[in-house]
C-alpha cells in the first residue's frame, strides 16, 4: 500500500478550468467545443506558445494554475499514447516520401510537452514522461510515488487528446482533450492510500481514467479504481 498527500489539484478541458466548472459537467456531462483555448497559456511567450500543440496546450491549461508561486519542482508527465494526430502527420510525409520537419519530429517525441514546460518556466528539475495505454491514472501515480523518495514535492500532469479517425476502431479514447495535474507530497492533512488487490474483470484502457480521477477528487464520487495487467489498483481518500 502506498500514502500521499494530494497537496493541490486542477484539471483542464475547454471551457472548464475550475472545480465548479467540473462538479457541473460531472452532473450533466456534455462534449465541450474543443476550439476553447486554455486562459493560462498567455502566461507563455508567444514564440514558445506556438510550439505547444493542442495536446501540450491541455497539459498546460492543467498544470500552470498549480504553479504561480512555484518556481522548481520535479514533475511527472503521462498519457497514453503521447501526440498521436503530429505523430500520425509526420507517418503520413514519411509514406507520401516528404521530408520530415525535425521541428514536428521534436514536438512529437513522448517527452516533448514536459521539456517545452520546463523552457517555459526555466525549471531544471527532473521530469520523467511516461505511455500506459491501460490504467494510465495508476501508472502516473506509481511513478510520482517513486519520485517522492527524492523529492518533497511532485508535479504529476495526466493528459490526453481525442485519437485521429484512423486509429479510433482500435482504440477507445476520450470524447475531448481533457488533463488532470496533481500536486503530491509524502505527508499532508488530505492522504490517498493506493492498494493493489485481486483482480476483477479486464484491464482498464484507461479512456476514462482522467475523468474518473476527476469525479474523486472532486466529491462525485468516493474511490478510484483500475485494473492493470491483471492487478487491480484502488485509490481511497484517508479517513481522519
Amino acid at each position: 500500500m502506498l500514502r500521499f498527500n494530494i497537496d493541490a489539484w486542477n484539471a483542464y478541458a475547454p471551457g472548464l478550468e475550475d472545480c465548479d466548472a467540473w462538479q457541473a459537467w460531472l452532473n450533466t456531462p456534455f462534449v465541450p467545443d474543443d476550439s476553447v483555448k486554455p486562459a493560462v497559456m498567455k502566461a507563455i511567450p508567444a514564440m514558445l506558445r506556438r510550439r505547444f500543440t493542442p495536446l501540450g496546450k491541455v497539459a498546460m491549461g492543467a498544470a500552470l494554475p498549480l504553479l504561480t508561486e512555484m518556481t522548481s519542482v520535479a514533475s511527472v508527465f503521462a498519457s497514453r499514447h503521447g501526440d498521436t494526430p503530429l505523430t500520425l502527420e509526420l507517418l503520413k510525409g514519411i509514406g507520401q516520401d516528404d521530408p520530415m520537419s525535425p521541428t514536428a519530429f521534436s514536438l512529437a517525441v513522448h517527452n516533448a510537452v514536459g521539456g517545452l514546460y520546463s523552457i517555459a518556466r526555466k525549471d531544471k528539475s527532473a521530469i520523467n514522461a511516461i505511455a500506459a495505454s491501460e490504467g494510465l491514472v495508476v501508472q502516473a501515480l506509481l511513478e510520482a510515488a517513486c519520485l517522492l523518495q527524492e523529492h518533497s514535492q511532485v508535479l504529476c500532469v495526466i493528459y490526453d487528446v481525442v485519437l485521429p479517425e484512423l486509429y479510433r476502431p482500435y482504440c477507445n479514447g476520450p470524447e475531448f482533450p481533457h488533463a488532470l495535474a496533481l500536486m503530491i507530497s509524502s505527508d499532508g492533512d488530505n492522504a490517498f492510500e493506493l492498494q493493489q488487490l485481486p483482480a476483477t474483470g479486464d484491464g482498464d484502457d484507461g479512456s476514462q481514467g482522467i475523468l474518473r480521477m476527476i469525479s474523486l477528487l472532486s466529491g462525485c464520487s468516493d474511490e478510484f479504481d483500475s485494473v492493470v495487467r491483471g492487478s487491480r489498483w484502488q485509490l481511497n481518500p484517508v479517513k481522519v
